[in-house]
């Protein structure tokens, strides 16, 4: 599954009904809402950030609406992957919002619209020029709603150029995103995914190597959870190998790209795990909700619970 196809389908699971009997649910609703109400409003050991949709069935369709019930919730940052197609009035609402909350806004994609395709990698003059472009846009975006992390995606394999060229080039581009973004104190996180062979970064080594040879502190490691267990496993030796370049981690369990316990990360020992690192970043919740409805979004904020209870 693709960004793409990620925030279509979570934002229609979101949307869905639940069929069948309504006294079991409402029963399993019930008993959700009575673990997690103790605890609502108690903030976690890590800070979780909720997206767009995942609360949508107990707060409604109104985002703003759903940042304030997850704040309730005890989350105290949000991830918004399309924030920079946004209108300028919803960007300003949505900072504001923040602001007022005590809240932080995790990463937002610097999409011109070539990454998901051969681009950076060629080298050529026009798809480096678009990228810096984007990165101008995302700047101002940034400041509307204080935002710190920018993911970024170099595209696809240039199969007719040899990898070193490839790697050069994307290292140019590169050092050009982080000359613009290091005055403004942006972080662009390199996101490494597992949705085709075609991505020139597919495991934490390949996206390590980029950052060194940048060398800035606004070029760093987006590490996703779920798409790392896909392609490399061994999740805690390969985050301890580049820990120095991790700025920014996001969640999702594998298979079925779901909340934390649906499958088969051990989510709690890897929560411990980064917690003793010392992580005070966001962690992005850049997953689906395995059940449908009010029960599935509380179920979530219950997973979340259990996770984050380490220190016992």
């Amino acid at each position: 599954m693709n960004r793409i196809d990620f925030i279509k389908n979570s934002l229609a699971a979101a949307g869905a009904i639940v069929a069948g009997s309504a006294i079991p649910a409402i029963a399993a609703e019930r008993t959700v809402l009575k673990d997690s109400s103790a605890l609502a409003g108690k903030t976690f050991n890590l800070d979780y950030a909720p997206h767009q949709g995942t609360f949508k069935q107990n707060a409604g369709d109104n985002f703003l609406d759903q940042i304030r019930f997850m704040h309730d919730q005890g989350f105290r940052s949000i991830e918004d992957n399309g924030y920079l197609k946004r209108s300028t009035d919803e960007q300003t609402k949505i900072g504001e919002l923040l602001a007022k909350l005590g809240m932080r806004m995790g990463v937002f994609v610097v999409d011109g619209g070539d990454n998901w395709k051969t681009s950076l990698t060629t080298g050529k003059k026009e798809f480096k020029d678009k990228f810096v472009e984007t990165c101008k846009l995302s700047i101002e975006a940034a400041k509307r709603c204080n935002a710190k992390w920018l993911t970024v995606v170099p595209g696809f394999y240039e199969r007719k150029l040899p990898y070193g060229n490839q790697f050069a080039n994307v290292v140019d581009a590169m050092r050009a995103g982080a000359e613009l973004f290091e005055p403004h104190g942006l972080i662009m996180v390199l996101e490494t995914l597992s949705d085709t062979p075609e991505l020139f970064l597919q495991q934490t080594h390949e996206t390590y190597a980029v950052c060194k040879a940048v060398r800035s502190p606004s070029c760093k490691i987006l590490y996703d959870i779920y798409h790392m267990q896909k392609t490399e496993g061994q999740l805690m030796v390969n985050m301890d190998r580049c820990w120095e370049e991790i700025a920014y981690i996001q969640i999702g369990d594998n298979p079925g790209r779901k909340e934390p316990t649906t499958g088969e990360i051990n989510y709690k020992n890897l929560f411990k795990h980064i917690y003793e690192k010392g992580y005070k970043g966001v962690m992005g919740m850049e997953h689906g909700n395995s059940k449908p409805g009010k029960e599935g979004e509380l179920r979530v904020i219950q997973a979340y619970r259990e996770c984050d209870n380490f220190l016992s």
